[in-house]
């Protein structure tokens, strides 16, 4: 079974649509923010928004996909630490 820390590792290669299909079904906020980094990775800026509004933060603009992958995972690691 696929775990957030692999949706965290396929963000890092940039395969978007394997993370997809992992934080789909997260509804945390750590959750929306990796959806929400994937549609910003995809181009669906919109839908992005929707999912950062979802994880209580702000879609960077312009998009920092590097930054924030490395954001999430900090954060994630803190919060399983």
């Amino acid at each position: 079974m696929a775990t957030f820390n692999d949706a965290i590792q396929h963000l890092e290669n940039g395969d978007w649509e394997s993370a997809h299909g992992i934080v789909q079904a997260d509804s945390s906020r750590l959750g929306s923010w990796a959806h929400g980094i994937v549609h910003t990775m995809e181009g669906d800026l919109k839908n992005a928004g929707h999912w950062y509004a979802r994880a209580e933060r702000t879609l960077p603009d312009p998009p920092q996909i590097d930054a924030e992958i490395a954001a999430l995972k900090l954060a994630f690691e803190s919060a399983t630490a």
